[in-house]
């Protein structure tokens, strides 16, 4: 309820079950499910229930270990005891499985959840084109599940809709055909890349893999590290050092680069730079604190530092957390002083209070996860304001125990 939903993964992969049950009229869904010791499936292979049943196995957890994607679920692999099971199918089928095996059925994705989510996997759509190896040949035949990560479905044939319990995997492909199936993105993006097939699936995350670009990584992140420790250059130029490198080693395209950047945030920060620094030497930040301290004057000590700590609070939103704290230091100890406090508690206030900035993403930081966790202010606003409000209580009863 508090924490802000991301709508930054909500790609059409995300929410593929609901398209194909709309444009194809199949209802699949996908489960997770336990096998007991007593269940009859048991020492049986994906070759002896997946066809009679009308379900596909995505992914099994077998003595710890999880098998899923390219490489793995062949139609040999044995099930035993205790194994967790992903399973796609319709959702009548799926029952029906579930009670003839008496499996334990969990009522959300647990133990793959990690594995089998949409960011990580999904159903997809392909098209066989006429120049395609693959025709006249069948999934079975080439093997897509365990060689290419790729469980088929369904097969499109004009108006037909050849499903799992027709052994849609031995029907042979035709030119035209389109084949629905679950996989994996990483295996679905190097299955596109070898233009075996048309995929149609297009807006699911992708993932670029260069493991021979591992050691110029480091290399690169450490060069941008040593600076930022042991230069005299600013922060900015030694983090942009870093990236200089990772993209001329080749870690990164520059396509990827340009497209990894925010360029909302760098907007918004661009604009909070100029307000802030107006705000600090035109005097406006000066002349609301003196005049909303002015107007507190008669409140006991505990009071006053709650107002500073309010309004340390409120400038480091608008300005930066040094100019705020230069401003509101002297302030804060003539305050202290005039009421007979300890002028550093006052101080100190001031010190923590300039980094309370949850409430609006016009910190640095908030700013950078805005974009891409698809953040909106409003977002900031209910989970920051009430982060807002605990951090001021707690500085306020921790100052007096701790100074």
């Amino acid at each position: 309820l508090v924490l802000p939903k991301s709508k930054a993964l909500k790609t059409d992969a995300s929410m593929s079950f609901s398209y194909y049950k709309k444009t194809y009229g199949l209802d699949y869904n996908i489960i997770e499910v336990t096998i007991p010791s007593y269940s009859a499936l048991v020492g049986k292979t994906l070759e002896d229930f997946e066809t009679k049943y009308q379900v596909r196995v995505v992914a099994i957890l077998s003595r710890g270990i999880a098998a899923h994607g390219k490489g793995h679920l062949t139609l040999e692999e044995d099930i035993e005891e205790n194994d967790v099971l992903a399973l796609v199918g319709t959702t009548s089928h799926l029952e029906t499985f579930v009670r003839k095996f008496h499996l334990h059925k969990a009522d959300k994705l647990t133990k793959l959840a990690e594995i089998i989510n949409p960011s990580q996997a999904g159903l997809a759509e392909a098209v066989i084109h006429p120049s395609s190896p693959l025709i006249e040949y069948s999934a079975r035949d080439n093997k897509l599940r365990s060689q290419y990560g790729i469980s088929t479905l369904a097969l499109i044939r004009g108006e037909e809709v050849i499903s799992v319990g027709q052994d849609v995997r031995s029907i042979p492909f035709t030119a035209g055909d389109t084949v629905i199936f679950f996989a994996n993105w990483r295996d679905l993006d190097e299955f596109d890349k070898a233009r075996d097939m048309v995929v149609v699936t297009s807006n699911y995350p992708h993932e670029t893999v260069r493991p021979n670009k591992v050691i110029y990584a480091v290399i690169a992140l450490l060069m941008a590290l040593s600076l930022v420790l042991f230069s005299n250059l600013p922060l900015s130029v030694s983090l942009l050092v870093g990236a200089l490198g990772m993209v001329l080693s080749g870690v990164l395209t520059m396509e990827e680069a340009y497209q990894a950047v925010s360029w909302k945030t760098v907007f918004l920060l661009a604009s909070l730079i100029p307000l802030g620094i107006a705000v600090e030497q035109s005097g406006t930040a000066k002349w609301i604190a003196e005049m909303t301290l002015n107007m507190l004057n008669g409140v006991p000590a505990w009071g006053l530092q709650l107002a500073v700590a309010i309004l340390a609070t409120f400038f480091s939103l608008v300005m930066s957390n040094v100019g705020a704290t230069v401003l509101l230091v002297p302030l804060a100890i003539n305050i202290a002083i005039g009421v007979n406090a300890n002028p550093a508690i006052f101080a100190l206030t001031v010190a923590l209070a300039t980094s309370n900035s949850f409430l609006i993403p016009t910190h640095q930081v908030n700013a950078l996860i805005m974009g891409p966790a698809g953040y909106k202010v409003t977002d900031f606003v209910k989970s920051g304001g009430i982060m807002t409000i605990l951090f001021l209580i707690i500085l306020m009863m921790m100052m007096p125990i701790v100074f």
